[in-house]
């Protein structure tokens, strides 16, 4: 038996629930270029899951006394 793979690309409408985005604020930031990477195979959007997550993690703002400036 073959193993399916799974894809490590996403639609918008799935990198946005990834996200825990509306669809609609990924597909401005898209057009904004302020959202995370992603890649047209013809002329459909997807994102990969990588791309997500290293997005997130440089969006980073931080915690307590470093976020706020005291400390």
């Amino acid at each position: 038996m073959t193993k399916k793979r799974k894809s490590p690309y996403c639609t918008p409408q799935e990198a946005a629930k990834y996200l825990r985005l509306e669809t609609r604020t990924l597909n401005s930031m898209r057009w904004r270029d302020v959202g995370p990477r992603y890649r047209k195979h013809g002329n459909r959007v997807f994102y990969r899951y990588s791309d997500l997550d290293a997005w997130s993690e440089n969006n980073d703002c931080g915690s307590g006394a470093r976020a706020t400036g005291h400390g």
